[in-house]
């Protein structure tokens, strides 16, 4: 079975933007509220599972299910993992998740300063000083015979887009926008020379794109 390289339920507003800026410690995506970002997740039955409502079903959910399916190693930028800039002044922060971290996997770091390796229950950070080509194939060979989530943020993702190493993509375009931050893109459509493209809308208010490679 083919190795892919995925990007899964990465969310933008309707004018591209997938992260805001003044990132601190208490805001990750910056003046970009999560809530309003991802509500649609959020919101849904199979994220819902870890409280006791009754969350949504339909298109959202299925794509909500999907985030894990398969994967077997992600790769993030710095500025997921955490808002700390340049040098490492120690390795007291750990990530935005806590003790127990959604991914379950092996987690690749790109970052232009070393950092030693550690693990939170079944999750393993490490830090790499890589290329995109280089970063993936370290990703690869941790991932088996599972896919290779690009986890973001958007800078990561693009550098991905741009070298040309995603088989798969899944974004869903939140019904607002901000007028500053991050752009993925100016239009989904500028994609469609190297993707197929086919859009599912949501009753909840947001259009999921799906592309894969021509």
């Amino acid at each position: 079975m083919t190795q892919r390289v995925r990007v899964q339920c990465f969310t933008v507003t309707s004018n591209g933007i997938g992260a805001g800026e003044d990132q601190d410690h208490k805001r990750p995506f910056g003046h970009v509220d999560p809530k309003d970002l991802m509500a649609w997740r959020f919101a849904t039955g199979s994220w819902m599972n870890h409280s006791d409502v009754v969350g949504t079903r339909g298109i959202d959910d299925y794509v909500e299910r999907d985030y894990a399916r398969g994967i077997g190693a992600e790769i993030m930028g710095r500025n997921k993992f955490g808002p700390i800039r340049g040098e490492w002044p120690d390795h007291e922060w750990q990530g935005w998740w806590g003790n127990e971290p959604p991914f379950h996997t092996p987690v690749f770091v790109l970052t232009h300063y070393p950092r030693p390796s550690f693990t939170l229950a079944d999750t393993t950070f490490h830090f790499l000083q890589a290329s995109p080509h280089d970063a993936l194939e370290q990703a690869k060979a941790a991932a088996g015979d599972n896919d290779v989530r690009i986890g973001g943020g958007v800078t990561t993702v693009r550098a991905f887009l741009d070298a040309g190493l995603v088989d798969e993509m899944h974004v869903a375009v939140a019904p607002y926008e901000v007028s500053r931050g991050l752009q993925l893109w100016t239009h989904p459509d500028e994609l469609t020379d190297r993707f197929h493209l086919e859009r599912v809308p949501s009753s909840s208010g947001v259009v999921h794109h799906f592309f894969w490679r021509r």
